[in-house]
């Protein structure tokens, strides 16, 4: 099992910026493609963002230009700037393999919520 554990949520108000990480256990994060995911309320959750394990990015249309996508292989870390946040991007947002695994837990995930 690789353990995936997100922080950086929180409260701010339309515009403003968060910048969320997430760092996975075990020694193989360095060698595989991740993403963030959101779940809005009542919605299911969705990728967001993507990154390769050589740096390539990818973004929802909803996000692009507002997001940014990075990682860290030496601190077994990947990190989300987001930035012109709006009231749509309230939700839960998680990290895991892009694709997910089918066979490894979910993290909590990390609340962020954007009010108008």
């Amino acid at each position: 099992q690789v353990q995936l554990v997100e922080s950086g949520g929180g409260l701010v108000q339309a515009g403003g910026s968060l910048r969320l990480s997430c760092e996975a256990s075990g020694g193989i994060f360095r060698i595989i493609d991740m993403g963030w995911y959101r779940q809005a309320p009542g919605k299911q959750r969705e990728l967001v963002a993507a990154i390769t394990r050589g740096g390539t990015t990818n973004y929802a249309d909803s996000v692009k230009g507002r997001f940014t996508i990075s990682r860290d292989n030496a601190k077994n870390t990947v990190y989300l700037q987001m930035d012109s946040l709006k009231p749509e991007d309230t939700g839960v947002y998680y990290c895991n393999k892009d694709p997910p695994w089918s066979n490894n837990d979910w993290g909590h995930g990390t609340q962020v919520t954007v009010s108008s």
